[in-house]
Order: C-alpha cells, then structure tokens, then sequence
C-alpha cells in the first residue's frame, strides 16, 4: 500500500509507513491501512482513499438465533475493541456463530478463512443459511469471489494480494495457524479495518502467537472448558488408562529405543527443538548408521504408541460403549487403517475423499455407524454433535491437539455426559508426551 503527497521531512505520524526514496512516497503493509486512515483524521488532513475496494453488504442475516450470554460478551469485548482482536472459546462453544454476529454488526464485505477445506465447506453452508445472497469460495478448484467469500489460508496466502482491498472484514478461523512464515503475509496483505481471530487455544510452541496482535489484534475475550461445561458444553469425564508391553514387547521396545538414542546424542542432534526430528530425517539419508536410527525411532514410536494390549482395551470399550458414538483418534494412518479392519469401523484420513468423509460423519450421526476412527484430520474444526465418548490411542505432545480431540465430544445435548479415554503405554516415552499434552485446565 503507498501513500502519496505527504514528504519524508513534514509527513504526519504514519502507523506502519517507511519512506521509499525511489518512487519517493510512504509504503506500508495493508494490514496498517486502518491506522493510517485514523492518524490522517487526527492530523485533520484531508486524503483521498483509492485503497478500499470493498463496500457494505446489501442486508444483514435472515436467521440469527438467541446468542447464549458468553457470545454476547465476547461481541461486545470485540466490538468494544474496535472490530479488532481474538476470541477464545473452547471446541463446540460456537465461535462460528459468534463470527456470524460480528458479520452481522458490522456489515462490511467479509473474508473468512480457514485451514481446511472441510471447514470452508462448513462456513460456506453457514453463510449461506445465515446471510441472503451468493456466498464465494476460493480454493479446492473454486475461485468464484463474493461479498461473502470463504478461502483456506493456503489460497489466501496465494491470492490476498489481489484479494486483500476487497473486503472490510476478515476472520480467521483457527487463528493459530496465522503466525506462520508464509500465511502472516496473507494477512499482512489484507486492508480489512475489521478483524475477527477465533481459536480455542492461541498458543503456540514456537511463541509466535505474540505477533496475532499486530495482524488480527489482541485478545478480547477468553473462556475455558471447565466454565462453560454443564450450563453451555456436556459435563465431561477423562479417564487415563494405562496398559504394558508383554516381555517380549518390552525388549524389542528397549533394543530399538537404545539404538535411536545412542545415535541421536552422538550426533548432538536435539529432538526436542523445533528442527530436531528434521535433522533426523536428513541425517538418516546420508549414511547406514542414520537410516537403522530412523528405522529404530519409528519401530519403538509403533510399540508404544500402538501396542497390542491398546487395540484389545479399544475392543472392550467398543462393546462397553455400544450404545454410543465414539471417535476414536491415532496419530498415524497405518494404525488407523488396522483399527478400521479388525473391528470393521470406518476410517477417514487426510486420503479420505471430502464427499466420503461427509456421508461417514452423517452416518456417525444418525447411528448407522456406531464408531468412527481418524487419524488427525478431525482434531480441529469438524462438527460432529453427536459424538460422547472419545478415545485417544495416540497423539503427539500438543495441548492444543488433546484439547480439541475432548472439543469434539462437548457439543451439548439434553442428558449428555461425555467421556475422553487416554490410552498410555507404561514406561515409555509416551508417558512422557501424555503428562505435556495434559498440561490444560480442562485436564486437572
């Protein structure tokens, strides 16, 4: 974004501004279009805008219904802020609605985008329902733009250049994947003076949820788990269960682990850093030692994350849970795949087609299919209502991943208790990697 017609020497105040020397005008990032604008207006300089491309949305929604007191707060502190910051609810507590009320009161056009394809087929469904009008959608094969358009953060990061003075408004959804190297340009290329962050945990490992501020806003609004379960969220229950290796497992366990460590530690590699496993990886291609390390690492991870006497607890919880709808959460696909063929679940992974992954969920919930297994793919985002008891065969270390594997259990309904299982197999690693995934409110 250029400003033209103020000098280096006698410009006012301009939030974001650096003076290029070439084509001898200020240039900024879209994404301080609004505090410019507010800073000439204090400066009572009189401007000419021909940056907003963007205009008010004809109507506001046809069907709204009653916000539960919690959404009407955290409007309120997001209005109240400027039409700017990050609201922080837990899974199934309505952070799509809530957006759908900031839509509503702000009445600008409007960008939303999320991580998945799946939920920009959600919030293209919701859009539609909720506002008169043609909903757009870029990304997945569609590039049809709207005043109400929904995108992922890959085709954003691709086209917001061109995209970004377009609208008012702009929510991002699962805002924690913003602070990324590739997508914070997305939204530092947006001009919209209206932003909107929804998460239900905004940390994150590398520590750059600090820079949601500059490219959504601060945090206005935070409710956890524990107060909103009972009144607005199912009560919950969440139980570890603890399993052990046979001798035989536990030898193997042990041999394979030695191997990795001894040669992790002697090539001073750091597996807990952010690059550790990368260097693994590409120390692994370059000699017969790294290749039997990587093999080791993935042979112990399997025993332990895998272990036989897990898939035999899942038996009895299937059969003690037969009445339910159960998810049932892996971290990889090989375990998913053995769990769906020996008790005959089905399974959806990053492979499974979106049309089959919808029918598989419609089914879930109207009780053709009792259990569905997954490896990742519906930790974030997915509505699965239904749903009331979880099981976690596997997962990584992340409190945000655990957090919303119990998020899709919550969805209230009359009379419902849910129910997470933790699978954790006795001295192992992952004994280790379930105390750090634990480390949330939800779970004391």
């Amino acid at each position: 974004m250029t400003v033209r017609g103020v000098d280096a020497d006698g410009a006012p105040e301009l939030p974001g501004c650096r003076w290029d020397k070439r084509s001898r005008c200020f240039r900024a990032p879209a994404v301080h279009y609004a505090d410019i604008v507010r800073a000439l207006r204090a400066g009572e300089v009189e401007y000419r805008d021909d940056a907003r491309a963007y205009g008010d949305l004809a109507e506001g929604a046809r069907v709204l219904a009653e916000p539960w007191p919690y959404q009407k707060e955290a409007l309120s502190a997001w209005q109240a802020a400027g039409g700017r910051g990050v609201v922080v609810l837990p899974t199934g507590a309505g952070k799509t609605f809530v957006a759908t009320l900031a839509i509503d009161a702000r009445r600008r056009h409007t960008l939303v985008v999320a991580p998945t394809l799946d939920l920009v087929r959600q919030w293209y469904d919701i859009l539609r329902r909720t506002f008169p009008g043609e909903v757009g959608v870029v990304g997945g094969g569609d590039h049809v733009v709207a005043p109400l358009t929904v995108t992922t953060y890959d085709s954003a990061y691709i086209h917001m250049e061109h995209l970004g003075a377009r609208f008012g408004l702009v929510v991002f959804d699962e805002c924690h994947h913003l602070p990324g190297e590739s997508y914070s340009l997305a939204a530092q290329s947006c001009l919209a003076p209206f932003r909107l962050g929804l998460t239900a945990t905004p940390e994150r490992s590398d520590g750059r949820d600090d820079d949601l501020d500059e490219l959504i806003g601060p945090i206005v609004y935070h409710r956890d788990i524990v107060e909103l379960s009972g009144d607005y969220l199912a009560e919950y229950d969440t139980r570890r269960v603890t399993v052990r290796l046979t001798a035989r497992e536990r030898e193997e366990y042990e041999q394979e682990r030695a191997i990795y460590l001894q040669y992790v530690r002697a090539q001073g590699i750091r597996m807990g850093s952010p690059r550790g496993f990368q260097e693994l990886v590409m120390r692994a291609a370059s000699s017969e030692a790294g290749r039997r390390a990587m093999d080791a690492h993935r042979r112990q991870r399997a025993i332990a994350f895998a272990a036989p006497a897990k898939l035999d607890y899942l038996e009895h919880l299937l059969h003690l849970h037969r009445r339910d709808r159960m998810l049932v959460f892996t971290l990889d696909n090989a375990t998913a795949h053995e769990i769906s063929r020996r008790f005959l679940v089905p399974s959806i992974t990053h492979q499974t087609r979106v049309t089959e992954r919808s029918e598989i969920l419609e089914r879930l919930g109207a009780g053709t299919y009792g259990a569905v297994v997954t490896s990742k793919v519906l930790n974030e985002g997915v509505d699965v209502p239904e749903a009331n008891v979880a099981v976690v065969i596997s997962g990584t270390g992340s409190v945000r991943e655990h957090v919303q594997r119990l998020g899709r259990i919550l969805r209230k309904r009359d009379g419902k208790r849910a129910v997470l299982y933790e699978l954790v197999t006795e001295d192992t690693a992952e004994a280790s990697t379930s105390e750090r995934r634990r480390d949330h409110v939800a779970y004391r």
